[in-house]
């Protein structure tokens, strides 16, 4: 059984690295494509709200298909669902047709994204401790090797379909392969038995639950803020060259996955609501740097302090979502994991607008804000106490 439950975890990484290297792949070759369908940068983005639309579906259906056939089932064909769909993309010749490639990719980006969270929970559960940040690095190595092999098609010239389709079909052999080591389970269902709240039908969704995914939305949005602003923000604010300004995002993902390397220590130690309480007031420090600071190695030190801080945050989150009912992993998962990818989607726009009414700096305390909020709020992730069973009353 111990033999078993390390090749789950070890494949579980696979599955995250596999899903950031792909959705990385992607982003490497957006001028690419954006230049063959012949479309301008304000048009792109509403086509990457299409990729974000058909993500947030594939999130709540493979929550759902998670807790009905159970994540052995659903994370090696969602694994397989996102890889095919990659290509797609590349094959695009026509507006039309890219809109229709992004919301498929999209939909098995999210489907993948939710089962492999599930059975993460799955894993840490039967670690009996902390493991789920860990997973979350692994995505960002994803995205790294991603740049590297993206870099190497682009310097030899490959067309984006080649490059796509051939990062596609790797793609669904490693799923395919990676499946074996999965853990076995039916659906969460069956595994509840016919008198459990699983087999009762629909339930009324817990307040807690929704309590996580609105954390989810104000920590996620800081991370799609410091994704698209922060390089701009050395550049234009401070006026860091193009070469010094890139440092800003690249000391942020580096603070982002150390972090998260670290973060399942702590969270055994200290426990996920000191992670969460402790790591967002530091973001909110780090923020509050950046947006005060007129000096660029301050700004630096500032976005190092911010990527340092959310880095155990949501792991938390989705950790909490998945232990709070073992008959509903997948579904919960996926509520709060689909309102905290809107945050995501959201803050590069949010920080846009308010650029228009005050200096890119200044927006940044709206994330000092969100970052204080998540703080205050870190106290839901204490396990609720267990209700008495009414056979117990009755004795």
């Amino acid at each position: 059984m111990e033999r078993a439950l390390r090749a789950a975890r070890v494949v579980t990484f696979v599955y995250f690295v596999l899903n950031g290297t792909l959705l990385g792949m992607w982003v490497v070759q957006i001028p690419a494509v954006e230049e063959r369908v012949g479309i301008s940068h304000a048009a792109l983005g509403g086509f990457l709200v299409l990729l974000g639309a058909g993500a947030f579906a594939g999130m709540q259906a493979g929550g759902r298909l998670s807790d009905r056939l159970g994540t052995r089932t659903v994370v090696p064909l969602a694994g397989v669902l996102c890889s095919a769909t990659l290509v797609l993309p590349g094959l695009a010749r026509e507006p039309w047709a890219l809109g229709a490639a992004l919301v498929l990719f999209g939909f098995g980006n999210g489907t993948l994204d939710v089962s492999m969270n599930a059975h993460a929970v799955q894993v840490e559960k039967a670690y009996g401790r902390p493991v789920m940040s860990a997973f979350h690095a692994t995505f960002s190595v994803g995205g790294v090797l991603a740049a590297l092999a993206g870099a190497g098609a682009i310097g030899a010239g490959w067309d984006p379909a080649l490059t796509l389709g051939a990062a596609a079909g790797l793609g669904v052999a490693v799923a395919l392969v990676a499946a074996r080591g999965l853990l076995p389970g039916g659906p969460a269902a069956a595994q509840a038995g016919p008198g459990s709240a699983a087999g009762a039908g629909e339930r009324a969704v817990p307040a807690r639950i929704w309590l996580l995914a609105v954390l989810a939305l104000l920590v996620m949005l800081c991370e799609g803020a410091a994704n698209d602003w922060s390089v701009l923000h050395l550049e234009s604010v401070l006026g860091a060259p193009e070469s010094t300004a890139a440092f800003a995002y690249g000391t942020y993902a580096a603070t982002m996955t150390a972090g998260r390397l670290l973060a399942d220590r702590m969270s055994a130690r200290f426990g996920p609501v000191a992670v969460l309480r402790y790591g967002a007031a530091l973001a909110a420090a780090g923020i509050t740097v950046v947006a005060l600071s007129p000096w660029v190695w301050a700004a630096l030190a500032g976005w190092a302090l911010f990527g340092l801080g959310l880095s155990g945050c949501i792991p938390q989150l989705f950790s909490a979502a998945g232990h709070a009912d073992p008959s509903a992993a997948g579904t919960n998962v996926s509520r709060v994991a689909g309102l905290g990818y809107v945050g995501m989607l959201a803050g590069p726009a949010v920080i846009g607008w308010m650029t228009q009414v005050m200096a890119l700096n200044h927006t940044f305390l709206l994330l000092t804000l969100c970052c204080a909020t998540a703080a205050a709020g870190a106290g839901i992730l204490r396990p609720a106490p267990e209700r008495p069973r009414t056979a117990d009353l009755a004795s």
